[in-house]
């Protein structure tokens, strides 16, 4: 593909439309879950309810990374979607906090294989210079699921019942599946193998990819903010008198979606590493906000400077990622991208949940533990800039 071409072809719209759809899936139950666990005499347990699902995000990771390096991008996407699919139809049946929590480690394997499978087949299709670009795009599509869906989410929840919420998330789930059958494979002829379980061996080289050390450790630090964020706010709303749970996520991925929208070519022209250092500082500002202002006003600021941060940060990890990786072993340098992710955000979730415990004075440290790590990175990422080591395209 030359650079005159377009990025945007059948494929990459349908790999959009699918990512929307599978994010607002899984997106649209995090809101209402902690009542739900709650109801079932689980409060104590909310924290593990992001935790468990990236574990097995995270711990699926190098897996899918390596069948996407071998067995193909597109199966990978399917199965991801799929364990969507299952696990929307078996929510309504779970009334015991051990089921829940076991269902919720289970729902992992989605975001642990899908996503990496995803990044992998856009960096296939698109052009070099234009990576930051085409992920902005993407993630505008699956910022846009995970907007819509905490707001489909509070309002079936709330006009029917959590049950139709899980059906629904499900139902999209399906579609996001159907909508990859026939699409065309990209992994060389020259890596595909069969299927078998001995792929399923795996080696520390399988599970960590050096290379992208950069990329792992600032994604670690910023999305232990995420875990915070899904496990506190959505009793933060309740406390400032708001009823939908999911308006915040609402908000925020709107922000996220307007960086993308018009920002997306930022990391191609003027570096990645200094994008992201402008993300961490919208970071650091929101996550200071949510910890010590108590206004619906202020609360909605961090909404939008978290948007801010997330807008640029993961399309640009995401391309940095790939600039940085071989191209034979593409998928387990994404994979290894998203364990970061996976473990920050379940880090930030069990410390989220331990340290609040549901008393509104606690609300300010685990914030402030996410804003100090945030500055962390953009320590990190000013020294690599300064000693200009490592590409900051």
């Amino acid at each position: 593909m030359t650079k005159t071409q377009s990025i945007y072809t059948l494929q990459f719209w349908l790999l959009c439309l699918s990512n929307f759809l599978f994010s607002a899936s899984f997106q649209m139950m995090i809101p209402e879950l902690p009542d739900y666990l709650s109801s079932m005499g689980g409060k104590a347990y909310i924290g593990y309810i992001i935790s468990l699902f990236t574990l097995t995000a995270g711990f699926s990771r190098p897996f899918s990374g390596k069948l996407t390096d071998t067995v193909g991008r597109v199966p990978i996407m399917a199965f991801g979607s799929v364990v969507c699919f299952v696990c929307g139809c078996i929510y309504p049946f779970i009334h015991t906090v051990a089921g829940f929590l076991f269902l919720r480690f289970v729902h992992g394997f989605s975001t642990g294989t899908k996503p990496t499978a995803t990044s992998a087949y856009v960096a296939d299709i698109i052009p070099e210079d234009r990576r930051g670009e085409a992920q902005g795009m993407l993630g505008i599509f699956t910022a846009t699921g995970m907007s819509f869906g905490p707001t489909i989410g509070g309002y079936l929840a709330d006009t029917f019942s959590i049950d139709i919420l899980f059906y629904t998330s499900s139902a999209f789930a399906l579609l996001s599946i159907l909508i990859l059958v026939n699409m065309r494979e990209t992994l060389p002829q020259t890596q595909k193998q069969a299927f078998s379980w001995r792929l399923f061996k795996i080696g520390w080289e399988d599970i960590f990819e050096p290379r992208v050390l950069p990329t792992f450790l600032v994604m670690l630090f910023v999305s232990f903010s995420s875990g915070v964020i899904l496990t506190l706010v959505p009793d933060q709303t309740k406390l400032l008198g708001m009823s939908n749970k999911g308006i915040f996520f609402t908000v925020y991925t709107i922000a996220s979606l307007v960086v993308r929208l018009f920002f997306a070519k930022t990391s191609d022209k003027h570096g990645r590493v200094p994008v992201l250092m402008a993300s961490c500082v919208f970071l650091i500002g929101s996550m200071l906000l949510l910890g010590f202002s108590h206004s619906v006003y202020w609360f909605f600021v961090a909404a939008i400077l978290f948007g801010f941060s997330w807008g640029f940060n993961t399309p640009t990890l995401t391309a940095w990622t790939v600039d940085l990786s071989d191209e034979l072993y593409r998928g387990r340098a994404i994979a290894t991208m998203y364990i970061a992710l996976e473990a920050g955000i379940g880090i930030g979730a069990v410390a989220g949940g331990k340290l609040y415990q549901g008393i509104v004075a606690n609300l300010p440290i685990p914030y402030a533990m996410a804003a100090l790590l945030s500055l962390l990175s953009f320590v990190y990422l000013w020294i690599l800039l300064k000693k200009k080591t490592l590409p900051a395209l």
